[in-house]
């Protein structure tokens, strides 16, 4: 039976003539389930496959005898991996076609994220980890871009809403049936943490052949939409207006709004792989078990996957992307806080659970920006260079979460750190807020 959506909003200034407003509606609900839920579950597992060290944690640092500033360095190295090879692996994908790019990044991340399973101490860790960082990049800013080649600007917001759900899904789901796989010992001569590397990698590779079926590189070639759907989808998109800085990859990385959002980035980057690589430790000291552990860490990402959706619906409908994300920020930063005042378990758990929904929304809120200024090759290596650089902030988050641990012994300065460099997050957005509004009442 199909559904009717009501509530989206009507795309003022449609050409009577070529499409209604029913008609674009119509299209942007089959385009939808054409690619959100393969997308989604592509980054659920790149996600997964990105956190589940600090399950793995658990037992794999007692047995490979890695210390705490060594574990936040093998955590965050994924990200030097990726931050080399971001920008050149989304050019790469605007030439070769984002089906077979994003195709290649999973089948390639899987293995070698399955591989993470044969280290042997933390040198081995060191050069696993940062493979796993090259053999994934692109992938998040590709899926971005494919994105916004086929929704209008004005349902983007809802669309990266719906893909960055992977974020808390992976972790709900990703905390039991890592706890789980954590209680398997000795099966084949491995031990718990290896397979659940193995376990939790080679879905990537099985998802990749499915993306090379599903996924069309453009709307002209939308087979499954209607003529009327087609025709109104493709008015929708050519409507949008474009200039050099949109459109030309030199324009993008020297304007002032690429450069401001990469700095927001690598903020609320830093801040949330910082907490949530080092989730399951903060929890261990309640003297809790490796399955409590799992399941008692989805708390914070169930809330955050409502939060996040239920946010990025009223920012679009809103029309203030800025101010949401300002106000998302603010979100995490008291969240933060409020972990650290009371340190019992139950109202520290409250405390992260409101940082992670306001860290979630902010990524959902925040892609849905840069697309409104960038285009063409200007979109595919501005958002790439965004995530590129932002992205080092995981390579900070979880190294100054382990080093502040191993110097004080606890984890109140380094959630204290994340909750400012967040505040940090929400100061450049405000400034980026104040130029857009010195912009619109500049004079013609």
């Amino acid at each position: 039976m199909t559904t009717t959506r009501t509530d989206l909003p009507a795309r003022p200034g449609d050409d009577a003539q070529t499409a209604s407003a029913g008609h674009l509606q119509s299209a942007i609900r089959k385009n939808f389930w054409r690619f959100l839920p393969v997308l989604t579950l592509a980054f659920i597992v790149n996600y997964l496959d990105r956190i589940c060290i600090g399950f793995g944690a658990l037992s794999m640092n007692r047995d490979l005898g890695i210390t705490p500033l060594q574990f936040g360095l093998a955590s965050g190295i994924l990200f030097i991996g990726y931050c080399l090879c971001e920008v050149p692996s989304n050019l790469a994908l605007y030439r070769v076609g984002a089906r077979r790019w994003l195709a290649r990044i999973m089948i390639t991340w899987g293995l070698v994220a399955a591989a993470n399973a044969f280290v042997s101490g933390p040198i081995s860790l060191y050069i696993a980890r940062f493979m796993l960082g090259v053999t994934e990049a692109g992938f998040f800013p590709g899926a971005a871009f494919l994105l916004s080649t086929w929704f209008p600007a004005q349902y983007r917001a809802r669309a990266l809403a719906w893909l960055s759900l992977a974020v808390p899904v992976s972790s709900v789901i990703g905390g039991p049936i890592s706890g789980l796989l954590l209680q398997v010992h000795g099966w084949l001569g491995l031990a718990g943490w290896q397979w659940m590397f193995i376990i939790e990698g080679l879905p990537a590779c099985l998802l990749g052949f499915v993306i090379l079926k599903l996924i069309t590189d453009n709307p002209r070639d939308a087979h499954w939409l209607s003529v009327e759907e087609h025709r109104a989808l493709i008015s929708a998109l050519d409507s949008e207006p474009k200039n050099e800085v949109r459109t030309s990859m030199k324009a993008a990385l020297m304007d002032r709004r690429v450069l401001i959002l990469t700095g927001v980035q690598f903020g609320f980057v830093l801040g949330s792989y910082g907490i949530a690589l080092w989730l399951p430790q903060i929890l261990r000291q309640y003297n809790l078990s490796i399955v409590a552990i799992g399941f008692l860490s989805t708390v914070p990402y169930l809330f955050a996957a409502v939060g996040m959706i239920a946010w990025a619906r009223f920012a679009d409908r809103s029309e203030g992307l800025l101010a949401n994300l300002i106000g998302a920020c603010a979100f995490a930063v008291i969240g933060l806080v409020l972990s650290v005042v009371d340190r019992a378990l139950t109202p520290a758990l409250i405390g992260l659970t409101v940082a992670m929904v306001g860290v979630t929304s902010a990524r959902a809120i925040f892609w849905a920006i840069p697309a409104k200024f960038l285009s063409g090759a200007g979109a595919a290596g501005g958002l790439a260079f965004i995530n590129s650089i932002g992205a080092l902030g995981g390579f900070f988050g979880p190294f100054l979460m382990g080093w502040l641990r191993q110097v004080t012994g606890s984890f109140t300065v380094g959630i204290l750190v994340m909750g400012g460099v967040l505040f940090a997050s929400g100061l450049l957005a405000l400034a980026l807020a104040s130029d857009a509004s010195r912009d619109r009442k500049a004079p013609a």
